[in-house]
């Protein structure tokens, strides 16, 4: 398969060349030139255990992979909590896809479990014998669980920047305690975007020539910039509509309607791909916290990244460039690679792009955008707790929101799945103080989460449990004007 840059039809590789790359050399992402002429039988999907769907969904999206049934059972075979994955729970009259049962507790293990045996598997079939440098920006969950599954991979190193003060005391303590001898983690002074944008122009800066040709070292990504790390989070759309048909609550070709917490805007397009690969889905809702750039977006048709920036108690999604919008644009434009290159180039300068109506029309065909205030946010995780007995973190509790604002809005009967991204114990205070408002919290992060098992009964995921315990092993700080000189002194560690 072909894969090419959303900037420019000259640059292609194929599915292995796009993993190992990760971003294009114009700073375009990697997508498939005709994913809508994809032969896929969505329906073989419906009576076949998770692991079979990933192998079926892998091996369509990066047909260039050899064994890729070798590669799914060693990606996820004992690493969750249980062997589907990620179970669809009802609550109320909607369902929760539950995609925190991994390793980490959040959505991210889904993909970056798959992602190393991907990348091992890519430089194996290339002969590629250098070392790759993994460079990641996180916003809290992608870090941790890149970082999980990348320590001590052979020809592998790895350097996970997050923003000082924009991830929760849980998520941060996951990522500096993490052991690995080809693991750094930076703190970057700034918000998510600053640490994103500085990978971005490490990428460039690298390619251009601060990084020698014959250093050993070839930069690739974690973030969903990489395609690897984007096609295994298809999988659990077409998971979670078989599991809506095996409990009839639908019958095979009924549309669902998904509704996604939204920062980067990668989980979400994954629910695209899944429809263009034929599967049923309805309405793909995009809910935002108070940083609502995608809901004005889809709403308006420009993108405007010049606004107050929110830190909320959805840290995850606190972002106000969302990269992998550029792969729906380069869809929903049949390919226009020209015009989403000038798009992406006024984001760059001016801080603004606007789609012309034709392209947010048919955006709104597709996507239907809401966002939640902290406020909101809180009701809603006390609501839901009250109402039907299940603990929800933040961001999830947003996505819920949006639900029911979307439902009032189109009057909406199907089947709604919102997707539930992260353990409530990853933000125990934001959901603490949600389901005790008129309590004052006591103690640090581990002592919350002490707190919120005893008032719930819910328990603490074993990974979490034990974080008090493990030694602090990374105390970096920059700013970002010093991440590329950061990065170029990791990889002379090769």
């Amino acid at each position: 398969m072909i894969y090419q840059s959303t900037r420019s039809k000259a640059l292609k590789a194929d599915s292995l060349q796009a993993v190992l790359k990760g971003l294009a050399p114009d700073g375009g992402l990697y997508l498939p030139q005709q994913i809508d002429t994809i032969a896929f039988d969505w329906k073989c999907t419906l009576t076949e255990d998770t692991q079979a769907i990933a192998v079926r969904v892998l091996s369509a999206l990066l047909p260039d992979f050899n064994n890729m049934p070798q590669l799914v059972e060693q990606a996820y075979t004992g690493k969750f909590e249980t062997e589907e994955l990620t179970p669809t729970v009802p609550v109320g009259e909607d369902y929760v896809l539950e995609l925190f049962r991994g390793p980490t507790s959040a959505f991210k293990d889904v993909a970056l479990s798959m992602l190393p045996q991907l990348l091992c598997a890519a430089k194996a079939q290339t002969g590629d014998t250098d070392t790759t440098l993994i460079l990641t920006a996180t916003s809290g969950d992608t870090g941790k669980a890149a970082l999980a599954g990348f320590a001590d991979v052979p020809g592998v190193r790895i350097v996970v920047f997050y923003p000082e003060e924009g991830v929760s005391p849980v998520q941060k303590a996951q990522m500096v305690t993490q052991a690995g001898a080809n693991v750094q983690v930076c703190a970057v002074k700034g918000n998510f975007d600053d640490a994103q944008t500085g990978v971005k122009r490490a990428f460039a800066a690298c390619a251009a020539g601060a990084l020698p040709a014959d250093s050993g070292v070839e930069l690739s990504s974690a973030n969903s910039i990489n395609i690897g790390r984007l096609a295994p989070q298809v999988t659990y759309y077409f998971k979670a509509y078989a599991d809506l048909v095996r409990a009839n609550r639908i019958t095979a070709g009924d549309p669902v309607d998904f509704v996604v917490p939204t920062g980067n805007f990668g989980d979400i397009l994954a629910g695209y791909f899944a429809k263009k690969l034929g599967l049923p889905v309805g309405m793909l809702v995009c809910a935002s916290n108070a940083n609502n750039v995608l809901t004005d977006f889809l709403t308006t048709g420009c993108y405007d990244r010049r606004r107050p920036f929110h830190k909320t108690d959805s840290p995850s999604m606190d972002i106000l460039v969302s990269s992998n919008l550029e792969r729906l644009l380069y869809l929903v434009t049949k390919g226009d690679t020209d015009a989403v290159a000038q798009w992406m180039n006024s984001l760059n300068e001016e801080g603004a792009y606007t789609v012309p109506q034709g392209v947010l029309e048919k955006l709104k065909e597709e996507f239907w955008a809401g966002c939640c205030s902290d406020i909101d946010t809180a009701l809603t995780i006390k609501e839901v707790w009250d109402a039907h007995g299940y603990l929800m973190d933040t961001h999830t509790a947003v996505a819920w929101n949006v639900a029911q604002q979307y439902k009032k809005a189109v009057g909406a009967d199907r089947p709604v799945v919102v997707l539930s991204t992260a353990s409530p114990y990853k933000f125990p205070a934001a959901v603490l103080a949600a389901l005790c408002p008129q309590q004052q919290l006591t103690g640090d992060g581990f002592d919350q989460m002490e707190q919120l098992q005893s008032l719930t009964g819910v328990p603490v995921p074993k990974n979490l449990s034990g974080l008090r315990q493990r030694a602090v092993l990374h105390k970096d700080c920059i700013r970002p004007d010093q991440l590329l000189d950061y990065v170029l002194e990791a990889a002379k560690k090769n």
